[in-house]
């Protein structure tokens, strides 16, 4: 990773991902997540806070070393232990059946190899675990798409990798047969980048 991956993206991403509206977004997603639990794309640090009270430690991984820079600080002041991995998410260490909840908001969209990564996620579940997720994608309306195919090229260069035009949808049922989701456009945001997947799957 480069200066700008490393010293500017962690700023970009920590102030456009800590509005209000996304808030809300991360506090219903995190509401029922409880066990062993690992987050994917940990970032900043930005969903700590809203984790349930029972919860004492997670494990997250994030392929960014700049990350942990500010994220330090959301753990300092967290009663939450966290075990704070720089890895990516296509190939992790952990053991086969590791983790009653996994955790990916906003993540899946700059992942490489996403469909590996997805495999790793059902993977390291127990059965009857479950991945908890929110992520940005493909629209349903094909004008809207049009736009996030032509931009996304350009997208991932300023923004670290992102892609505005993948179905989550597909990603997701890849490997998991049992999915509750819901498909719906973010106010206040522009649809080319707020159209949102929010859902849950069991393995």
């Amino acid at each position: 990773m480069g200066l700008y991956s490393n010293l500017i993206i962690p700023y970009c991403i920590d102030f456009a991902m800590s509005g209000s509206n996304l808030r809300e977004y991360r506090q219903k997603l995190l509401e029922d997540v409880s066990g062993e639990i690992l987050e994917i794309g940990f970032g900043t640090g930005l969903n700590l806070p809203h984790y349930p009270d029972g919860v004492t430690k997670i494990t997250t991984i994030d392929p960014n070393p700049g990350m942990q820079k500010i994220a330090r600080s959301r753990i300092a002041a967290s009663n939450i232990t966290v075990d704070y991995q720089v890895s990516n998410g296509e190939s992790l260490p952990m053991a086969d059946a590791s983790f009653d909840s996994v955790v990916c908001t906003w993540t899946l969209c700059s992942i490489p190899q996403v469909d590996k990564a997805i495999a790793e996620i059902n993977r390291l579940l127990k059965p009857g675990g479950k991945f908890f997720f929110i992520e940005h994608g493909l629209s349903k309306d094909s004008s809207i798409q049009t736009w996030q195919n032509r931009l996304t090229p350009i997208q991932k260069v300023i923004a670290d990798g992102c892609h505005l035009n993948r179905n989550i949808k597909q990603i997701v049922e890849q490997k998991f047969h049992n999915v509750t989701l819901e498909q719906f456009y973010a106010p206040k945001l522009p649809k080319v980048i707020g159209y949102m997947y929010q859902g849950v799957a069991w393995k």
